[in-house]
């Protein structure tokens, strides 16, 4: 730790975080799920399991598909699952029910969300802008959306998202949240800015879903998407879901108009008729198993409110700050989060030279966090299951290992 740290400082934070967990409105929420004595701070890349639903999803196996088989279709609700779930991820993200449909990956809703988009922006409109510092997998699909339907690719950075829209914007294309630094966009200033130049704006709400109030209705956001193994805990691969606002479901043309998606599905006639609704959002048939491990996990959330849940994750953030700076060795770590709550995730981000034997050895004390390279170590804060003591316990045993790697 810092030389100038003290046992005084050190024991003055430990008591505050028991304090700090004592009072939590949602401390109780960790017993939900299955944990160790470790710290899990990589919620942000893969949440962790809820307790119940290894449970559910041996009742999927064994009698859904194991005794009732293709009867479950009909009896154990499996063909309406991608709306039915999609209905209960709604009030995370602040969409009515009706609007967002669960299934396939994040990448191929995007690829739908960008050139549905396109088409609803209608011709005289060539160019699609996307987010400079996004998820490569977002930029990649933007681009072969752009080749397919004829328009170009325009990298911007979300700030400088304003100046340059114009009459030939058709979709903006951003996170919510960036996935190496933790910097929350502004989504209701930016979609009304789209809004305004005549543009559609397309959502990726992949590293806030779950961690922080996202106003898809309010703010009027056209079309969204995001996956459900972080924050929402759905389980390794889980399926991704996509958000269309009720007023564009009708001019929704998807690029991928599958037999799920078709208004008569087993009809099997040669031509597409599309399904109304958030229906027009299927393609194939769903993942069913994972689909059900999803829809069991979300159970976690019933009666939290995602204000409550913001809540906790800034004062998570600010606490493991604090404790960073007062145990850390000067100068060994640079913060790359904003610091103020309008711009910051549910992360923190600290640029660190040795990244990468840093985080080796913060995993081998118990701390799990993860890496970006080359030189970022991302901390994710799911307030559900994460508590201030893990909070001050990671910020402590990151100061030792600092210290030795400077020792050593």
């Amino acid at each position: 730790m810092s030389e100038t740290t003290t046992a005084t400082t050190t024991e003055a934070l430990r008591e505050r975080a028991l304090k700090l967990d004592a009072a939590d409105p949602l401390a109780d929420r960790r017993d939900l799920f299955a944990l160790d004595d470790g710290v899990y701070l990589d919620g942000n890349s893969l949440g962790a399991l809820p307790a119940h639903v290894p449970a559910r999803v041996q009742d999927v196996l064994t009698r859904q598909w194991g005794e009732l088989r293709i009867r479950s279709w009909d009896e154990s609700g499996w063909w309406t699952a991608p709306e039915r779930i999609g209905d209960r991820i709604a009030p995370l993200v602040g969409a009515a029910a009706g609007q967002i449909v669960v299934g396939d990956s994040t990448s191929v809703n995007v690829f739908k969300a960008v050139v549905a988009a396109a088409r609803i922006a209608g011709e005289g409109r060539d160019e699609i802008l996307v987010d400079a510092t996004t998820f490569p997998t977002d930029g990649y699909i933007a681009a072969s959306a752009a080749r397919l339907t004829g328009h170009r690719i325009v990298p911007v950075a979300p700030a400088d998202v304003p100046a340059a829209l114009g009459p030939r914007t058709a979709v903006v294309l951003l996170n919510h949240v960036d996935y190496r630094s933790g910097r929350l966009h502004d989504l209701p200033g930016l979609t009304a800015a789209v809004h305004a130049a005549g543009g559609v704006a397309v959502w990726d709400l992949c590293h806030s879903a779950g961690a922080l109030p996202v106003g898809l209705d309010e703010h009027g956001v056209d079309l969204a998407v995001g996956c459900t193994y972080k924050y929402l805990n759905g389980g390794p691969g889980s399926p991704a879901y996509l958000y269309v606002a009720e007023r564009h479901q009708a001019d929704f043309d998807s690029p991928l108009p599958g037999w799920n998606s078709h208004a008569d599905p087993f009809g099997m006639t040669p031509g597409y008729a599309p399904a109304d609704g958030s229906v027009r959002g299927r393609v194939g048939t769903p993942d069913i198993v994972s689909m059900l491990t999803l829809e069991a996990a979300l159970d976690v959330w019933d009666g939290v409110a995602v204000d409550a849940v913001r809540a906790k994750s800034l004062a998570l953030t600010d606490f493991f700050l604090e404790c960073v700076e007062a145990y850390v060795p000067a100068g060994r770590v640079t913060s790359v989060t904003p610091a103020a709550h309008t711009e910051r995730g549910s992360q923190v981000a600290l640029r660190c030279d040795d990244a990468e034997p840093v985080m080796r050895r913060l995993i081998e004390r118990g701390v799990v966090g993860d890496l970006r390279r080359p030189d970022v170590l991302r901390f994710g804060f799911t307030p559900l299951y994460v508590g201030f003591a893990d909070a001050e316990r990671a910020a402590r045993v990151l100061a030792e290992v600092l210290a030795g790697e400077r020792a050593a």
